[in-house]
């Protein structure tokens, strides 16, 4: 028995796209409330399909977007650092499909499986960076090029894998609130963008890998 428990192989894989004891597969239509702001934080959330938006209102009412994510990335994660309430508001925006992992099950993960670990671990080393880049493209670059990088990043540009060529329709409003800008603009730099052939709209929203020119010209 012992000899049998050892030769055990972890499937990260099968693990992530599966339910099993303390964590189940749901499905999100597009515009459903994965968890609302204020609601009590018991679990965690990895990303199989489509994309979620994170959103956060302060008291007196204005709405933030704190972060757009896709497919392989965790949420919700505070709970783990003794956060018992949600502090910001899921959002599917597309149909989206996630693994639920109760507290105590991803505590155990964390603690038995390497290889899930690591893969936790370089989820939020990547986070970190992704923040740090943020911070820097806010302080330093245009509005145009602070548009360009959003819109790659959220056709996956720069994860492993081939970027999405095709990515779920958002409003010029959330743009404008990821980026830090008005609408007005955002309006401005999408029709430049759309005539230089750099996206396009048709059943979605196009990006073309030449966008990178813009985020890349000094």
């Amino acid at each position: 028995m012992k000899g049998a428990r050892k030769s055990r192989r972890f499937d990260l894989a099968s693990y992530l796209g599966s339910s099993g004891p303390d964590r189940s597969v749901v499905e999100f239509p597009q515009g459903r409330t994965v968890f609302f702001q204020g609601k009590p934080a018991d679990s965690i959330y990895y990303i199989r399909q489509g994309t979620v938006k994170l959103t956060t209102v302060s008291e007196n009412g204005k709405e933030a977007v704190v972060a757009l994510l896709n497919v392989g990335d965790f949420f919700g994660e505070g709970c783990l650092t003794g956060q018992t309430m949600r502090m910001a508001t899921a959002t599917a925006m597309q149909p989206t499909s996630l693994l639920v992992i109760q507290k105590k099950e991803m505590v155990r993960m964390l603690h038995e499986e390497h290889a899930f670990s690591d893969r936790f671990i370089l989820h939020m080393l990547k986070r970190n960076v992704r923040i740090e880049e943020d911070l820097l493209d806010q302080v330093f670059n245009s509005t145009e090029k602070r548009l360009a990088r959003a819109l790659l990043l959220l056709a996956s540009y720069g994860k492993e894998g081939r970027p999405e060529k095709v990515i779920p329709r958002i409003s010029q409003q959330t743009l404008a609130e990821i980026i830090g800008t008005n609408r007005g603009r955002v309006n401005l730099f999408m029709n430049k963008f759309k005539k230089l052939g750099f996206i396009d709209y048709n059943g979605g929203l196009h990006i073309n890998s030449s966008l990178l020119t813009v985020v890349l010209h000094d």
